[in-house]
């Protein structure tokens, strides 16, 4: 079981003193933040990409060759790559380098993101979303398990005795998260290749996810790449801890209320129903100890710390507590998932 933290690099103001910190100050404070991830004992990091405010995070690749020269052990991911509007080669050409910086410490979650004007500002059209999702992932495939292919789709110019490089390492690529909030199309893809299955588990309820992973599982099996218990699935949850939970729930509220359109509900609702838990230590334990009701054993367990303007100093006090009060009972109380694992092999 891995456990790590995911960010999307949002540039908000502070709920209460409305102080908005610099793109300069945010950039590099992702890559500390990672750092201390790695200190503490998290397993993996990973950055989302979005192209519009208020988010700094349209360059993954770059943020993550920076971390990788700062870390050793953690494994670093996007949380999102655009398989929509970014060219399957650049993806192919910018994660291969990537291993060659940072060997098998390289994952990518693949996704068609969820802020629509993105796609005419890359010449495409959202309405062509899961085409696009499709094709470009088939193209990938292809980039990174043939050395010179010849190709030709809908979406961007035909590929003649083309090589992508650098080849992956070793002859094996990044391993592939495919995220979802409501498409069954990409629990699909993620099965027919036996390619992993993130459910970030925010803002909607686990119930909802649950259905995804369900129905991803049996697609797994049924494509021949094992049992549905061992299908690849991996799932998120916000998480705010402090020592006891009356200080946690005081100094979350502001940022509970600010981030209001992002869930419905109110907060004992959102916190009983879905992955975001703000308490004590031994109340995120309890909570991520119930996540298998809802998606059975699964393999990675992301959690969101630094949305809506958390400052800095605050993600830092809540590392150390993961690393000293709840990342050691995780491990010690989750079920172990199905020994298959992840794998990633050529085509």
């Amino acid at each position: 079981m891995e456990f790590g933290i995911f960010g999307v690099g949002d540039l908000s103001p502070h709920p209460v003193t409305g102080k908005t910190v610099s793109e300069t100050e945010r950039i590099r404070g992702i890559v500390r933040i990672a750092r201390h991830a790695d200190e503490v004992g998290f397993d993996v990091y990973a950055i989302g990409e979005h192209h519009n405010p208020p988010f700094i995070s349209s360059a993954g690749a770059a943020i993550l060759a920076s971390i990788a020269a700062q870390t050793t052990n953690i494994t670093l991911s996007t949380s999102t790559t655009l398989i929509t509007t970014t060219d399957p080669v650049r993806i192919a050409e910018e994660f291969a380098t990537l291993q060659h910086l940072a060997g098998d410490r390289i994952d990518i979650m693949l996704g068609r993101g969820n802020t629509p004007e993105v796609y005419p500002w890359f010449g495409q059209d959202i309405r062509q979303g899961i085409p696009l999702a499709i094709e470009n992932y088939a193209l990938l495939r292809r980039l990174w398990d043939e050395d010179v292919i010849d190709w030709e789709g809908r979406f961007r110019a035909p590929l003649r005795g083309f090589t992508s490089m650098p080849r992956p390492l070793n002859g094996t690529p990044p391993f592939v998260w495919h995220g979802s909030i409501r498409s069954p199309e990409i629990a699909e893809q993620a099965a027919y290749y036996g390619d992993g299955f993130f459910v970030n588990n925010l803002f909607m309820t686990m119930e909802y996810f649950k259905d995804f992973v369900d129905y991803y599982r049996a697609r797994f099996e049924h494509h021949g790449h094992g049992p549905a218990v061992g299908a690849i699935v991996g799932a998120g949850g916000g998480a705010f801890v402090r020592r006891n939970s009356q200080d946690a729930v005081a100094e979350y509220m502001p940022y509970f209320r600010a981030g209001s359109r992002f869930h419905s509900g109110d907060f004992d609702q959102v916190t009983t129903e879905t992955g975001l838990t703000v308490g004590s230590p031994q109340q995120v334990i309890e909570k991520v100890l119930s996540f298998p009701d809802y998606f059975g054993p699964y393999q990675r367990q992301l959690f969101g710390l630094d949305f809506g303007g958390v400052p800095e100093k605050t993600i830092h006090e809540q590392l150390d507590l993961f690393g000293s009060d709840i990342l050691p009972v995780l491990r010690r109380e989750m079920p172990s998932p199905p020994a298959a694992g992840k794998t990633r092999t050529a085509a």
